[in-house]
């Protein structure tokens, strides 16, 4: 099944509009990460506060790691659409399903092959 040049803008354009909504929470997560107050070490808060502040600054960089993650994703798929070689398996070079990407336009993997991924 071959890819057709109108579902290739759709879904370089639904990655695109995808990539700037990561960036944007990306930008959200760092400005409410409390370690990013500089005035922050010169508070002298209590114990708990700190620990609270801990646990959102941890939580924050998860988050932040999984969006990165995420973008990089976009990013390798907006290459490969850039390179001419996007819908194909990475393992077996046969083209990944309309409907596979619609659902995930990231793919790399057809669903055999990332059920074979899966099983490892």
């Amino acid at each position: 099944m071959k890819i057709t040049l109108d579902f290739l803008k759709k879904i370089n354009l639904s990655l695109l509009k995808e990539k700037r909504k990561v960036d944007t929470t990306i930008t959200s997560l760092k400005s409410q990460d409390p370690f990013s107050d500089p005035d922050r070490l010169n508070d002298n808060a209590a114990s708990d506060t700190d620990a609270k502040e801990e646990i959102s600054h941890e939580r924050m960089q998860a988050l932040e790691k999984e969006l990165r993650l995420h973008m990089s994703e976009i990013e390798e798929a907006l290459l490969r659409i850039k390179k001419g070689i996007y819908g194909k398996c990475l393992s077996c070079g046969k083209m990944i399903s309309i409907e596979r990407l619609t659902v995930k336009p990231t793919a790399l993997y057809c669903v055999d092959c990332e059920r074979k991924r899966e099983k490892k």
